[in-house]
């Protein structure tokens, strides 16, 4: 169903970027926390990501409901789709300013510290290095083991997923819900090994530059596929309810833009992270 006039639709006044924030504020706290090694701060972080989760999917509801409903006109449409391309170009500056801190360290900062000697006895100009006067060595993750899986596994979601829109604009359903679930099965197997590499790791975010730098761009990746995953649900789950149509469906590209977004934000990952 859609709206039979061009009346823009506002919508009335929600909860839910309220609950965000609060999901937000409390995601921040506990991970203050954690780095200052607060007991508690896992569990505040488990507590806003919960909140964070809730309000996915309570949002998601409305605006499912209001579409369904057909109050949305050919310019709402418009303006989601504006909408997403200047939420995903946000996306890109937020990582551009982590590459950035990463450039800046290891091709300025760290070849100016080189004559350091004199100030920070054994101190080499070398990356990886946790910083000036400071004695851990660190042995970085193996780029060609389980990062290398990593990347064949979001390579291969970025194809089921492509494959599950080529199924949906031929209107071939079981294609489209069997590749998206193919693509969430995938999703969850990088995170689960993200997690095992963190577990494996012989340094810490605490570690100098190389340990912040690091964990903050993976971390803050991994996040990203996470809340990717929980939208390719949602898609499934709407997919399974029939709410697309070959015409109609830009819940579904929006989420793909998304999903690709991260895969070559996993690719600069790996290359300039872990290979070099």
């Amino acid at each position: 169903m859609q709206a039979h006039n061009n009346a823009y639709y506002v919508p009335p006044p929600s909860i839910w970027p309220i609950v965000g924030s609060v999901a937000l504020l409390t995601l921040a706290v506990g991970f203050a926390l954690v780095l200052n090694k607060v007991a508690v701060g896992s569990l505040v972080m488990a507590l806003g990501a919960g909140i964070l989760l809730i309000m996915l999917f309570g949002w998601f509801g409305a605006v499912i409901k209001e579409s369904l409903a057909g109050k949305y006109a050919r310019q709402v449409d418009t303006s989601f789709r504006w909408g997403m391309v200047w939420f995903i170009f946000s996306e890109v500056m937020f990582f551009a300013g982590f590459f950035g801190a990463l450039f800046y360290a290891r091709n300025l900062a760290l070849p100016g510290l080189a004559d350091a000697q004199s100030l920070w006895p054994g101190f080499s100009a070398a990356w990886p290095t946790t910083g000036p006067g400071l004695k851990t060595v660190i042995t970085p993750v193996n780029a060609w083991g389980i990062p290398a899986l990593n990347t064949l596994i979001l390579l291969s979601s970025g194809a089921t997923l492509t494959w599950a829109h080529w199924g949906l604009q031929k209107d071939r359903q079981r294609q489209l819900k069997l590749g998206l679930a193919l693509t969430i099965a995938l999703g969850i197997l990088f995170i689960g090994l993200q997690i095992h590499e963190y577990g494996e790791a012989a340094f810490t975010i605490r570690d100098g530059i190389y340990g912040a730098t690091f964990y903050m761009l993976t971390g803050f990746h991994g996040f990203h596929v996470m809340m990717g995953s929980v939208m390719l649900i949602v898609i499934l789950l709407r997919s399974l309810a029939g709410h697309f149509t070959p015409g109609r469906h830009f819940a579904f590209e929006a989420v793909a833009w998304y999903w690709h977004f991260v895969d070559v934000i996993w690719l600069l990952l790996f290359i300039f992270v872990y290979c070099l």
